[in-house]
């Protein structure tokens, strides 16, 4: 059952762009936090080992439940469930900021925190993707999905700038709340604005099982997205813990303090938003997927450039930093947009999930591996090899045609769906 105010197609951009401002805020606070509690464990411990199992915490929730947080939330009010995700996170955070103000606070507790906060963001993150095809015309996804990307890079440039400030002047419990207090700005606009769901079928709800087979199924019959989904896993094998290990690079390698760390993750963010205004006034190559595989060879140089640079050079890490998010929203938005054009509303909530714990299934490992490599031989060399590595992936991609004409076997496949479905119900009656 709906509730709130009834949703106009025609009226799209400002109630799509309220919501999407509360969002703005929670994602806001979210990096703040992690920009925070990351330096914390950094300077805490200086280990490796540490950081890599805080960024596990934050990534095994969405990998063990991403194959069926997507069926629930097709099935599930998709703007209650955002409500209770920001609600769980804030409560969270909450918990956290008491412990550090009773001085109570461990390595211990900031994994718990992590986890619990992923699992939020792993039904959150998927009801508002899904739900965004629903509230904005196909003809703006590709901006939409660009305004995201530019979004994520703003984030990234004020976050850890606003997160270097604090950490100089208030306790750890102050920049917590200021998670809180964003979370609740993202709930506020829920409260008051419908979000449409999808269209039930005209045979009603199938069970849970037959809704999970359904995604498995669309997503096993279309070759490309299991080769994209491929290629994105070992992306991640190779680049989440690369992201990990960034502090450490900064402190140990570079000498560097917490405000160089902020300044590689600002440079990293200014990249995103260069990437993603390039994205809008470009549009990239006809076909999505050479955009995107272009930019994972540019990742894959400017990560070599990270790894390689001296001690003494830390201007060339951050300048590269800012190349890899150039990289980095060239890479994803095209994709994301692809995928949104392509797979059926009820579907996306399944679709998107399953390649995304696709995807992130490896990142696991390579933190198990990128941990204990860094104790011994330092940050460094996993850039490097990191670095190696996505170069070959991007311009190997750009050999696989599967990969490549991703968007349209994915429209054959829809088109395919549609016809089944519609023969179906015209044999019914």
């Amino acid at each position: 059952m709906r509730y709130g105010m009834p949703w106009r197609a025609d009226r799209w951009r400002g109630r799509f762009f309220t919501i999407w401002t509360g969002q703005a805020f929670s994602l806001f606070g979210s990096q703040l936090v992690g920009f925070a509690l990351v330096w914390w464990l950094t300077e805490k411990t200086g280990s490796g080992v540490v950081l890599a199992m805080a960024t596990m915490a934050a990534v095994l929730p969405q990998v063990l439940l991403g194959p069926f947080v997507g069926t629930l939330v097709d099935r599930w009010n998709r703007r209650r469930t955002m409500i209770i995700a920001d609600a769980a996170v804030a409560a969270t955070t909450l918990c956290l900021a008491l412990l550090f103000a009773l001085d109570a606070a461990r390595v211990e507790f900031v994994y718990v925190a992590l986890f619990v906060r992923s699992i939020g963001g792993g039904f959150h993150w998927p009801a508002m993707r899904a739900s965004t095809t629903l509230m904005v015309p196909e003809a703006q996804f590709s901006r939409i999905a660009g305004l995201n990307q530019t979004l994520q890079g703003a984030m990234s440039i004020v976050a850890p700038a606003a997160g270097a400030a604090l950490l100089a002047v208030v306790p750890m419990q102050a920049i917590l709340a200021v998670d809180v207090v964003t979370a609740l700005l993202a709930i506020v606009p829920l409260l008051f604005l419908a979000i449409p769901d999808p269209a039930e079928p005209a045979e009603g709800r199938a069970t849970f099982v037959r809704d999970l087979a359904a995604g498995f199924r669309f997503v096993a019959s279309w070759r490309g997205l299991l080769a994209t989904a491929a290629l994105a896993a070992l992306l991640n094998f190779l680049m989440a813990p690369a992201g990990s290990l960034l502090p450490l690079l900064v402190s140990q390698h570079f000498h560097g303090t917490a405000a160089h760390f902020a300044a590689a993750n600002m440079a990293f963010g200014v990249g995103v938003v260069a990437g993603g205004a390039i994205l809008t006034a470009w549009g990239g190559f006809r076909r999505r997927m050479v955009t995107s595989l272009s930019a994972i060879t540019l990742m894959g140089l400017s990560t070599l450039a990270v790894g390689l640079a001296p001690s003494s050079f830390l201007s060339i890490a951050i300048g590269a930093m800012g190349l890899t998010g150039i990289a980095s929203s060239m890479a994803n938005g095209p994709i994301g947009a692809a995928l949104q054009a392509s797979v059926p509303p009820d579907l996306q909530g399944r679709v998107f999930t399953l390649v995304s714990a696709g995807a992130g299934a490896m990142m696991p490992l390579g933190l198990a591996l990128a941990g204990p490599l860094t104790d011994i031989v330092g940050p460094g060399t996993w850039f490097v090899l990191a670095g190696a590595a996505c170069l070959v992936l991007g311009v190997g991609g750009l050999f696989v045609p599967s990969i490549v004409r991703l968007e349209e076997d994915g429209a054959k496949l829809a088109a395919k769906r549609a016809a089944s479905a519609e023969a179906a119900e015209g044999s019914s009656t």
